[in-house]
């Protein structure tokens, strides 16, 4: 039987807690006000990422006739795809309706909730 010193054993256990840290932050949701629900209707499609770890839906948004552009992160291909999401889901010019997680810190994008595509079908972003 191997024997490890109690020093030993506390040095590997900080390592493997130093080496969890950055994806625990990685998979952290912080960022995003999960208290409220924006919602965007008219939306035209700017860009549509189907790609790991993250996909992710590039909005235009006409305000008062000023057009903001919002990015929203979405959930992995594997996790879309068995929602009913494509690579071609969406295309550039599409008009949706989107709900959303806003960024904490206000600036324009989130975490996206659902999409109504331009066939009519909602779609969960999560």
């Amino acid at each position: 039987m191997i024997r490890i010193s109690k020093t030993a054993a506390a040095l590997v256990g900080i390592v493997t807690l130093a080496l969890a840290t950055p994806a625990v932050a990685h998979h952290s949701f912080a960022m995003f006000d999960q208290t409220r629900i924006d919602t965007k209707r008219g939306a035209t499609v700017a860009e549509f990422r189907f790609t790991n770890p993250h996909s992710f839906v590039v909005v235009n948004v006409n305000e008062g006739g000023a057009v903001t552009r919002y990015a929203l992160e979405c959930s992995s291909v594997n996790m879309m795809s068995k929602v009913g999401w494509k690579f071609n889901t969406l295309k550039t010019g599409d008009k949706v309706d989107i709900a959303f997680y806003p960024l904490r810190n206000g600036k324009p994008g989130g975490m996206l909730k659902t999409i109504k595509v331009a066939d009519g079908r909602t779609l969960s972003g999560w």
